[in-house]
């Protein structure tokens, strides 16, 4: 295992179109960016955590409360993600960025240490992710790329690729060396994602029975498959497709 520099980078704005300011919501007791923060720094093998959000004056408030957490803020366009993840990068020196997005509160330490060691066991690969195959409910998600990986795809991507960060270097046709996790048995049925305000109902009911705390993800989905009536609360929410920005 080589020595390598390892930075969580967590996308942050108040711009959502279906639930603004969704990012700044409270959730237990702290605000849902706060659980994003406590989870990457628990987690072994990074080294720091950012906070990447827009120059937009709605977003003061995201910066505002990135420094009160205690984390490096950077801000640069409100809708080339792509960019602030390179300026993430470019500041902090890092060899590989782990993407995390803010409106995913319940993401697991464990899930980001396992995707970040499988980069640092071989960091010749270009993207290691939770996601290449889906088999997490949607809002544990966990996805590294490369210094050179996130550079080719600020050089090369466009449209889309630019607001989803990582989407160049699995879904183009250049070719990237990627790895993913995955986990048995699949739950990716689940949605635990923040983005209207019926999963912040199922939020919070998730919250009212685990506590605030990180919890693991096996835990989440026990509770949800022990629990059908939490998961008819945003059952009838349907993700946004890769190209619809």
């Amino acid at each position: 295992m080589t020595d390598t520099r390892t930075v969580a980078v967590i996308q942050a704005r108040t711009g959502s179109s279906r639930l603004p300011g969704k990012v700044l919501r409270p959730l237990g007791g702290r605000p849902v960016l706060g659980w994003m923060v406590r989870a990457a720094r628990a987690a072994s093998g990074v080294e720091d955590v950012v906070v990447a959000t827009s120059t937009a004056p709605g977003d003061d408030a995201v910066a505002e409360l990135g420094e009160e957490l205690g984390v490096q803020v950077v801000r640069g366009s409100e809708d080339d993600v792509l960019s602030r993840f390179v300026l993430a990068l470019e500041e902090t020196g890092a060899d590989a960025v782990v993407r995390l997005t803010a409106d995913c509160p319940l993401a697991d330490p464990s899930l980001i240490s396992a995707v970040v060691g499988l980069w640092k066991a071989d960091p010749s690969l270009d993207y290691t992710a939770t996601t290449l195959v889906r088999t997490l409910p949607r809002g544990l998600d966990v996805e590294l790329a490369s210094r050179e990986a996130l550079l080719t795809a600020d050089a090369e991507a466009e449209s889309f690729h630019r607001t989803h960060v990582t989407s160049y270097l699995y879904d183009s046709k250049r070719y990237f060396r990627t790895m993913g996790l995955v986990v048995q048995p699949a739950a990716n049925d689940l949605r635990v994602t923040l983005d209207t305000v019926e999963d912040g109902e199922m939020l919070d009911a998730v919250v009212a029975e685990l506590g605030d705390r990180a919890p693991a993800w096996h835990e989440v989905v026990d509770l949800l498959r022990s629990r059908p009536d939490i998961t008819r609360i945003n059952a009838g929410v349907r993700q946004k497709k890769l190209a619809d920005g």
